[in-house]
């Protein structure tokens, strides 16, 4: 493992912002330094580099040579999931009381984190994470990133009026977790690698303490598309990263008892049905992904590791 940084802890900050990142040197530009150009509330930066290979660590050298903003190089692809435990593990050990996660994509509003804090002084403390709102590039709600208020649900327009509104699970893009609560609960699953290691790792905390969205929170999620993952319609080159969704869904619902088997099941069911209705090509071999990854999640037990282990 590598790492650029000037001491054992980037700055004065009770908040660290982990981002992970991969070959997107560009937007993590961007996030940087919207990051660093909060207003109302600060953060030092912790940049988690899956083993990039665009000049990303040349960048940050020559853009954010600064106390505040600390490099780590994992010298490997871990994967979303690997770089934000990663990330997330540094950032308590480091001595953090708040670690701030989202994608390199993303771009907070200069007051994302003063409006998460403010949140936490009017719910006293009493939260287990928090989430800001994720808008797309053309300013609609990006669809990636609306949080469940159950299993089965997402939020709808009431939540989005609200000051605070209470969820159960969302994505890494702009959470806000308290380092005791990780501490207590364990770190985001590496071995996902990729897809699912959000919605597990919130709904592991909210299933023991409140948690909120908080609309006043805002950031920009500059992914590419505006949709939601749509394995039917996606192309072939994507087709064998499928099986680590249907198999971490899996875990990640079993949890759940009985409602999360019902919810695996009929989201297994609707996907069949979907490539067998819409994709156009590689029908069989989808299908086969979506079984595979079922079938493989059955004995899939991945270790919830701890910030000192």
């Amino acid at each position: 493992m590598v790492s650029i940084s000037n001491g054992d802890k980037c700055g004065m900050e009770q908040t660290a912002a982990v981002v992970v990142t991969y070959n997107r040197k560009d937007l993590l530009e961007k996030c940087i330094g919207s990051l660093l150009g909060q207003r109302g509330a600060s953060c030092d930066v912790i940049v988690v580099d899956n083993a990039s290979t665009d000049g990303t660590r040349a960048m940050i050298k020559e853009k954010f040579d600064v106390p505040s903003v600390r490099y780590e190089n994992t010298g490997a692809n871990l994967g979303g999931a690997g770089g934000f435990q990663y990330g997330v593990k540094k950032a308590v050990q480091l001595g953090y009381e708040y670690v701030w996660i989202m994608d390199d994509d993303t771009l907070p509003n200069e007051t994302a984190l003063l409006e998460l804090f403010n949140a936490d002084k009017k719910l006293d403390g009493n939260w287990g994470f928090l989430s800001s709102v994720a808008y797309w590039t053309d300013g609609s709600i990006c669809r990636m990133n609306i949080q469940k208020k159950n299993i089965f649900k997402h939020i709808g327009d009431n939540e989005y009026k609200s000051d605070i509104a209470p969820i159960k699970m969302c994505s890494f893009v702009s959470l806000l977790v308290k380092s005791d609560v990780i501490c207590e609960l364990g770190l985001p699953i590496g071995e996902y690698f990729i897809w699912t290691d959000d919605y597990e790792f919130t709904g592991r905390i909210s299933r023991k303490y409140p948690c909120y969205m908080v609309p006043g929170s805002k950031v920009v999620h500059a992914m590419k598309n505006h949709i939601r993952v749509n394995f039917a319609m996606d192309d072939a080159s994507r087709i064998n990263r499928y099986h680590y969704i249907y198999r971490n869904d899996v875990h990640c619902y079993r949890q759940y008892g009985l409602a999360g088997w019902c919810y695996i099941i009929l989201k297994d069911i609707y996907t069949v049905f979907d490539i067998l209705i819409h994709s156009k090509t590689h029908r069989m071999r989808k299908i086969r992904t979506v079984f595979r990854g079922f079938i493989e999640g059955l004995s899939f037990y991945p270790e919830i590791k701890t910030v000192y282990e």
